[in-house]
């Protein structure tokens, strides 16, 4: 574009030269018109060319005042362009106003309610939980995991949770199916122990006594052990099922009000929380996290990865029909941007005057001339252009008025 606009004044030049040359050896008079346009175009290109070089350089390395622009005012017009950027741009209205016109929140719902756009953004999720998951160190959150859960139920006395939650399974007769399995399993294990009966009356019974009248007291007892086991478990309102619910009642209001089994509590608390099985499992705890994790986010078909999509066009969904919902986010979001634009807007300004001060002001000059250069060759050409119109103007409108 240089060489075009250069063109264009040495084109200039010549008809200027040819011009001048005829008109001196007596020429037509419309020579005279040709030359002055000829005349005026190359001073409007030269004018333009100086113009435009003294943005970037020093016209023909001459340092005139008020050349070479750019350079010497580098941070002058980085400080002005974070300023106007601030003034114009990062304001709290013109955020907001752009905010409500565009209508963010419906866009992000009609973008969501895609089954393909909600993959994606599934998918997204996915890599920054494998990110987040690798790059975290498993002994920190280890040892963080543990101490959170140990200290979490070490805080936390055991017996009124417990008492409390016996009494409302015990109000709803939950416990009573609980209560026919162990009768179920007595039975059965009675049914199916009588050698064990007779084995023990018969260790137990005096060295004198005949064998027939120790097996006669075995089967006995035996059999009277069975009735029992047999009503236990057919009635419903057996006295001794009575006495279980008794037990049961009174133990739930001991754990919840009785200072010495609340204590009792907490010593099997201790004893059970510093058992080498239980810290073994509070320790790998993190580890069965992080591979069901790892696990879910890789396998597109995983549940995890499935509820997150399903979840996401739901949304979506909501964010699209809801105006009541629509209306809450498009105000938080309008919130946060005008949080962000109040409180940091120093701070993002900050960084395009920090970058340009570390520009090096010839590269500088350079690669904005580079950006723009092409533009401004036009104000060459133009100039040439509008200078000869302007010339053969003038030249003619003085010859009309003499």
């Amino acid at each position: 574009m240089k060489l075009v606009a250069l063109a264009f004044l040495a084109g200039a030049t010549v008809i200027f030269a040819v011009a001048w040359a005829w008109e001196a050896n007596g020429g037509p008079a419309w020579v005279g018109y040709v030359r002055a346009a000829a005349e005026a175009g190359m001073v409007g290109a030269l004018a333009d060319w100086f113009a435009v070089t003294a943005l970037f350089r020093y016209p023909l390395g001459i340092k005139i005042p008020h050349t070479a622009i750019i350079p010497n005012r580098k941070d002058v017009l980085g400080d002005s362009l974070g300023e106007f950027v601030g003034v114009n741009f990062l304001s709290e209205e013109v955020v907001r106003e752009r905010l409500a016109r565009v209508d963010v929140t419906k866009r992000l719902g009609e973008w969501l309610s895609q089954p393909e756009s909600a993959e994606r953004v599934t998918s997204e999720l996915a890599t920054v939980v494998r990110g987040m998951v690798t790059v975290l160190r498993d002994e920190d959150v280890q040892a963080v995991f543990e101490q959170a859960v140990t200290k979490r139920i070490m805080a936390v006395p055991w017996g009124p949770p417990i008492g409390k939650l016996m009494e409302r399974v015990l109000e709803d007769g939950t416990h009573r199916q609980l209560v026919d399995l162990l009768c179920d399993r007595a039975y059965d294990w009675v049914k199916d122990n009588h050698d064990k009966f007779v084995s023990i009356v018969t260790e137990r019974a005096p060295s004198w006594s005949p064998k027939f009248v120790d097996s006669i007291v075995a089967d006995r007892i035996y059999g009277e052990v069975m009735s029992f086991a047999w009503a236990l478990k057919t009635d419903p309102e057996h006295p001794m099922r009575g006495s279980i619910d008794g037990f049961l009642i009174g133990f739930a209001a001991d754990m919840q009000h009785d200072p010495e089994m609340m204590d009792k509590a907490e010593r099997v608390k201790h004893q059970v929380l510093e058992h080498r099985e239980v810290q073994n499992v509070i320790g790998s705890a993190w580890s069965n996290v992080k591979k069901l994790l790892l696990d879910a986010a890789e396998d597109p078909s995983s549940e995890l990865r499935k509820r997150v999509r399903e979840g996401l066009i739901s949304l979506g969904q909501r964010l699209t029909g809801e105006d009541a919902l629509r209306t809450k986010v498009d105000t938080w979001v309008q919130d946060a941007a005008a949080y962000i634009v109040l409180n940091y807007r120093d701070e993002i300004t900050t960084l395009i005057t920090d970058t340009i001060d570390r520009w090096d002001a010839k590269e500088t000059s350079r690669k904005i001339e580079l950006q723009v250069g092409r533009d401004l060759q036009f104000i060459r050409i133009n100039g040439t252009v509008v200078g000869a119109l302007a010339g053969l103007a003038i030249y003619t409108i003085a010859h009309l008025f003499t």
